[in-house]
């Protein structure tokens, strides 16, 4: 199925386009001016119910009257002309229908209605449709320019490894013609429009098995189908073939659901980074870099570490990149003693600082090749820049040939050529070779941080099921995490079991940040001051949320530790469960110093994002400060992380949870649970 699906998207026999224009100047007519023009050789029967004859083709009146085989379908008709169309397409099992109209799913209620039902009708026929909203695809070999993009006005289509699937119809003629300026080359490029039914992951997975892709790049506005992208991703990278990303902004659908610290931190746009990363797919920031990120990783596996070393004829060219890849966390390196030497004895000035500075000694070959090549074959670096001056504009053979030298000898190492001129004739001469070539200091660094970012795809761990519970106190309990003791009072006069001293804290299914309505008094010494401090807390939040249910207060044993963090669990809108750790107390949403994976996550995950909280530093012993239990707190992780098995959660959060000195433990102070729709929970910390 997945070979036939392939042929009828980008190598059909017979092509079907509804709505083509005898007019060239219309839009619906640049599908069949750009199949002829770019060397389509199969049959195109345009669809026009008042021609015979569009721009030099026999147009039939319905594709019923069209003879021989139609693997595919592009519809141009307007929104209401479009069920009928496919009806006609379904009738004959057509294999993939595209559809470039618009005015479904993105509209509005009423046109995901008719959207939806447009896929149902294609999966009761066996055919895929491809759209609503899609600008249509490109292959390059074989030729089908299948598109109303008008970048396809170029001469000729630029053949290549890299394939694009976007979100954004548009933006696959800005990639193709921003690639073909620099001799970048394209096997195909798909806009997936709505996405209804054919999906970035399963359009991902036919990539992975087409000889003629090397690297799949992915323009997104939002995620949908995260499991697909994820299991087209994991086989990209046991094939070889690098996912790079460009995403849009933030996540809007995350934010409005959130209701806790952990929704508000977590429902942004370091989900998907966390969503990506654990894929296997490097994520740049740059639009530029989305194509020039795919030459450097391509043959490529995800480095060591993040050690690059850099070499230069221009030393202001070389500062303006190390500059932001400094900023992005990636090492520069300066060349051991050894290597300094050999290097030294070419007549090279090697200094202390990490850049080996070739100005003096320019491009000769005699040099310049040498010194890269040393880099190259170092285990010091995982990577290497070579930044280029002046010469690569005016003299682009004799700049280029010994980085192409180089790296012919050295091709396992990774790349990165910054040219710092407008050096178009240097930027194809490395392109053409398969050397990542870059125009601008920020892609180049943008490049390179996504590049020693990159690490294989995760393999998620087995988690057991946890057991129901009703409660957020005892379900928390019962994965391993203390609680501190509490008690839920109706009255304010009920008596107190906890130990003293104790906070009182409202309890409300409506209310998940206390602190804001004046619903906390902390540090009551005794049951007299107990019953007064909850008899203000009901009048403050009955005065501030009047709408608001509330089931009395809780008291809960007042407890200590070196720490406060925040342990979070979500089921983001887009990528699906995630388990988050930070730094905690009420600050947390300002703070942001947190860590995300997709849960559930392993005990060295769990120990690794807690290295990445940068306020968790002070409990390593830092300064001879007092160590905290970081081994407790990557299992309360871990346990946390389990609750990606019960579907009836939404959220879940313990703020603060307190690390203790080391051998102590953790114990949690408040609890949250934000449950789906028809899930019931009740008890204290709920």
């Amino acid at each position: 199925m997945s070979s036939a699906l392939f042929r009828a998207l980008f190598a059909p026999r017979g092509i079907a386009l509804y709505g083509a224009s005898g007019d060239a100047a219309k839009n619906t007519a640049r599908p069949q001016r750009y199949l002829r023009k770019h060397g389509y050789a199969g049959r195109i029967a345009p669809i026009n119910r008042t021609r015979s004859e569009v721009l030099g083709e026999t147009a039939y009146s319905s594709l019923a009257q069209a003879p021989g085989e139609i693997d595919h379908a592009f519809i141009m008709v307007p929104p209401e002309d479009v069920p009928a169309a496919c009806e006609e397409c379904f009738a004959r099992r057509v294999p993939v229908v595209t559809i470039f109209t618009d005015g479904f799913g993105e509209t509005g209620a009423a046109g995901r209605a008719v959207e939806k039902q447009l896929v149902v009708g294609a999966r009761a026929a066996g055919v895929r449709l491809l759209g609503p909203n899609s600008i249509g695809l490109i292959s390059t070999d074989p030729a089908t320019a299948l598109t109303v993009n008008a970048s396809l006005e170029l001469e000729r289509l630029p053949v290549g490894p890299l394939a694009v699937i976007s979100q954004s119809g548009s933006l696959i003629g800005a990639i193709l013609s921003r690639g073909a300026a620099r001799g970048i080359g394209f096997s195909r490029l798909v806009s997936v429009g709505n996405e209804s039914d054919l999906s970035v992951g399963e359009l991902m997975d036919l990539l992975v098995d087409d000889a003629q892709t090397g690297a799949i790049l992915l323009f997104l506005e939002t995620l949908r189908q995260p499991g697909q992208i994820e299991r087209a991703a994991r086989r990209a990278f046991d094939a070889g073939k690098p996912v790079i990303a460009y995403k849009l902004g933030r996540s809007s659908a995350g934010e409005a659901l959130a209701r806790s610290h952990t929704g508000a931190i977590a429902g942004d746009d370091r989900a998907v980074d966390a969503f990506l990363a654990a894929c296997g797919v490097l994520r740049v920031r740059n639009f530029e870099g989305l194509i020039e990120t795919a030459l450097l990783a391509i043959d490529q596996r995800p480095p060591q570490g993040k050690r690059v070393a850099m070499m230069t004829t221009t030393g202001g060219g070389a500062a303006i990149v190390a500059d932001p890849l400094g900023a992005a966390g990636v090492d520069l390196v300066a060349p051991p003693p050894a290597l300094a030497e050999r290097i030294r004895a070419l007549g090279v000035r090697v200094a202390d600082s990490p850049l080996i500075d070739l100005t003096l000694a320019g491009t000769r070959a005699s040099v310049y090749g040498p010194v890269l090549e040393a880099l190259l074959a170092s285990d010091h670096c995982d990577a290497v820049v070579a930044a280029v001056g002046s010469s690569a504009q005016f003299h682009p053979q004799l700049a280029i040939e010994p980085i192409l030298a180089a790296h012919r000898a050295h091709p396992a190492k990774a790349l990165a050529v910054f040219i710092a001129p407008e050096a178009t004739a240097s930027l194809e001469l490395l392109a053409n070779a398969g050397v990542a070539a870059f125009r601008t200091p920020e892609s180049c660094a943008d490049a390179l941080a996504a590049f020693c970012a990159w690490r294989a795809p995760r393999i998620p761990p087995h988690a057991d099921t946890v057991q129901w519970a009703r409660s957020a106190e005892t379900l928390f309990a019962s994965l391993g995490i203390a609680q501190a003791p509490s008690q839920r009072l109706r009255s304010p006069d009920d008596p107190i079991t906890c130990p003293f001293p104790v906070a009182i804290k409202i309890a409300s299914p409506d209310i998940e940040h206390k602190t804001e309505v004046g619903g906390v008094e902390l540090g009551l010494r005794d049951a007299g001051e107990a019953a007064a401090a909850a008899k203000r807390i009901l009048e403050r939040v009955r005065a501030a949320r009047p709408q608001a249910r509330i089931d009395g207060v809780v008291a809960s044993s007042m407890q200590r530790g070196l720490a406060e963090a925040i342990l979070g669990y979500r089921h983001d809108a887009q990528v699906g469960p995630l388990v988050l750790v930070g730094a905690g107390g009420v600050l947390a949403e300002i703070y942001r110093d947190i860590a995300l994976r997709p849960a559930p996550v392993t005990l060295g995950e769990a120990h690794a994002m807690i290295g990445e909280v940068r306020g968790f530093a002070a409990l390593s012993g830092y300064r001879n400060a007092p160590r905290g239990d970081l081994a407790a707190l990557a299992q309360a992780i871990v346990a946390f992380s389990r609750l990606a098995t019960l579907p009836e959660i939404l959220e879940a959060e313990i703020n603060p949870l307190l690390v203790k000195a080391q051998g102590e433990g953790v114990i949690g102070v408040d609890a949250l649970l934000v449950l789906r729709e028809g899930a019931h929970a009740d008890g204290p910390a709920a």
